[in-house]
């Protein structure tokens, strides 16, 4: 894990008893069973301490792509013990989700082709 969270003062990879690959799959999942779009995840350990993972997701307006993120955060923290915090979901251009050890934006399709962040951080990346 990049750095200890809050909740992982030994750095062990865990937060209230969830790895950051469990958390992954259920991020992916929820994404997944909300039909959200061009669903990719980055691989950020050893790359950047800002967090495991990054997944980065399409909704087709402004009203999936907030409710996306609104039912995502629901969902872990109810399944997983997990606060997030959300950026820009009164928008609904870009959302972003930070929930500790995995970072994921919701884009309209338009928005994510114009910062492309996935090219940015799979350059270099072997495919």
């Amino acid at each position: 894990m990049a750095q200890a969270a809050a909740g992982d003062p030994e750095g062990t990879g865990t937060q209230n008893g969830v790895t950051s690959e469990q958390l992954l799959a259920q991020i992916l999942a929820s994404l997944e069973d909300d039909k959200a779009e061009d669903i990719v995840q980055i691989d950020l350990r050893g790359k950047s301490a800002i967090g495991d993972y990054m997944v980065i997701c399409s909704g087709r307006s402004t009203r999936q792509v907030a409710a996306l993120a609104e039912k995502l955060v629901e969902r872990l923290k109810q399944n997983c013990d997990r606060l997030s915090k959300i950026e820009g979901k009164d928008t609904g251009d870009w959302v972003l989700i930070d929930t500790g050890d995995v970072i994921v934006h919701v884009f309209r399709p338009e928005v994510r082709e114009f910062y492309q962040l996935e090219k940015m951080w799979m350059a270099g990346s072997p495919e």
